[in-house]
């Protein structure tokens, strides 16, 4: 049987947004790359200078072109920033059993391949022999990857700016591979941690499956290159959703910021960071600035509505949102985000339809199983109806491991359960789950002293 070809080989990009997601920066770098450094777009006869393609292969190519290897303080992982230089962690001799523990603890029992883990500890050996031992340290230079390991990195950033379930696995593999030719670059895995954080929204990967693999690449990224804003940001990104310290997680997000004040994402993680601490204004802020400099970004655009929504400006979350929908019906945060809101105006056919759309997108399951319940229930019983229709499938979901306990939680106080909600509130805890960090309203619950114990132990971790 022959071997599956690679969609990046000669694959033609259509467009500026196009070829700006295969570098994984914006339209306006890429344009002024074409401009100053040569950059291979070609334009479309009769199309205005807005109609523009360029072929994978050849944007591979001219990133490993002459002399981009020739001046070892040159980023190769960024063309348009190439006078930067970064200092070197200081932390690059190490051993062999630090290198492979290091790859296992995040590949192990997850979606990758298993001969990707093969190649890690393989290639983990073969250096750590070929050089009589101890890792030597980097020159006094910045870490400069290989042009394989750039090459594998920058599929895997193609892949996961798409966010969707088989994307994001095709990236973890990606980046994998880019370790195998490259363990001691730091870029690689940033891209493992961000994967694994978007997994268990964009996927079908369990919380406590997803986030502790992303920790693990985070801090290791962190290790490889302290002075990599973008392992910051992926560090403070899973230290907040998932460790649950606030403090710890802001000082992250302005570390990043303080290291490259206009990334993106750094400003774009910051703001869902503000908006779950109630920050409104501040998250409002962090997200336009993303916008301005990224602004072509649906995922930005959307949690922008999103955040336009909570902070009570209705209308025009319902305009932006609602566009989106239009523009980018594959875009799945969009029919959640609008789910949320027609479930709050109680619009509970409308809230249902988005979320199937949205199980529908994710390739879940779990999520088509719950929209079935709900979508029963609410025909022939109202809302009491649907709720008692959805309980025995979102608990099941839960009791298998799955599926989300607050919710169960929700559901039975709605209900008058008060009992089973505290149960249920109790196992959201102890799973860490984002809907217990960021106090989703049960309005039964609301002056409940259990319920408040409980968050008195979130409050507790939010300090640190």
């Amino acid at each position: 049987m022959s071997a599956s070809p690679d969609p990046l080989e000669k694959k033609r990009l259509d467009s500026w947004k196009e070829i700006a997601a295969f570098f994984a920066r914006a339209e306006r770098t890429v344009k002024r790359w074409e401009t100053e450094r040569g950059l291979p777009v070609h334009r479309v006869p009769g199309g205005g200078r807005g109609a523009v393609f360029a072929y994978s292969d050849e944007l591979a190519d001219w990133l490993k072109g002459p002399g981009r290897e020739a001046d070892p303080n040159r980023r190769v992982s960024d063309p348009g920033h190439e006078d930067e230089k970064r200092p070197v962690s200081g932390n690059d001799s190490q051993p062999l059993s630090r290198v492979v523990r290091s790859a296992t603890e995040i590949l192990v029992s997850s979606r990758t391949s298993s001969w990707l883990l093969l190649l890690v500890l393989v290639a983990s050996v073969a250096i750590f022999v070929g050089k009589g031992g101890p890792f030597l340290k980097a020159s006094a230079n910045q870490h400069v990857p290989s042009p394989e390991a750039q090459e594998l990195y920058l599929k895997g950033r193609y892949f996961w700016n798409r966010r969707t379930p088989d994307d994001l696995n095709r990236a973890i593999d990606y980046f994998t591979q880019a370790i195998v030719k490259d363990p001691d670059g730091a870029q690689a895995y940033v891209g493992l941690a961000d994967c694994y954080s978007l997994l268990r929204e964009f996927g079908a990967m369990s919380p406590t499956e997803a986030y502790p693999r992303a920790l693990s690449a985070a801090q290791r990224a962190t290790e490889l290159d302290d002075k990599s804003s973008e392992a910051h940001i992926s560090l403070a990104f899973v230290t907040y959703w998932w460790s649950w310290k606030a403090v710890t997680a802001e000082r992250e997000f302005k570390r990043a910021l303080e290291l490259d004040p206009n990334s993106v994402r750094a400003h774009h993680w910051y703001a869902t960071y503000l908006l779950g601490r109630n920050r409104y204004s501040e998250a409002l802020d962090q997200i336009e600035q993303a916008r301005k400099l990224e602004p072509s970004s649906t995922p930005i655009l959307a949690d922008k509505g999103l955040m336009l929504w909570q902070s009570g400006k209705h209308a025009e979350a319902l305009d932006l949102l609602t566009q989106l929908e239009t523009t980018e019906p594959q875009f799945s945060s969009t029919h959640d985000y609008l789910g949320r809101i027609y479930w709050e105006e109680k619009d509970y056919g409308r809230a249902l339809a988005e979320w199937r759309r949205l199980a529908v997108l994710r390739h879940d399951e779990a999520g088509l199983a719950v929209a079935d319940a709900r979508e029963k229930g609410l025909a022939s019983g109202g809302l009491t109806g649907l709720l008692k229709s959805e309980l025995p499938v979102q608990k099941e979901l839960v009791d298998r491991g799955g599926g989300s306990a607050y919710a169960v939680a929700a559901i039975y106080a709605a209900l008058g359960m008060r009992s089973e909600a505290l149960t249920y509130l109790q196992v959201s805890l102890n799973r860490h789950e984002d809907a217990m960090l960021e106090a989703a309203p049960i309005p039964p619950l609301d002056n409940d002293p259990e319920y408040q114990k409980l968050r008195t132990q979130v409050k507790q971790l939010l300090v640190q």
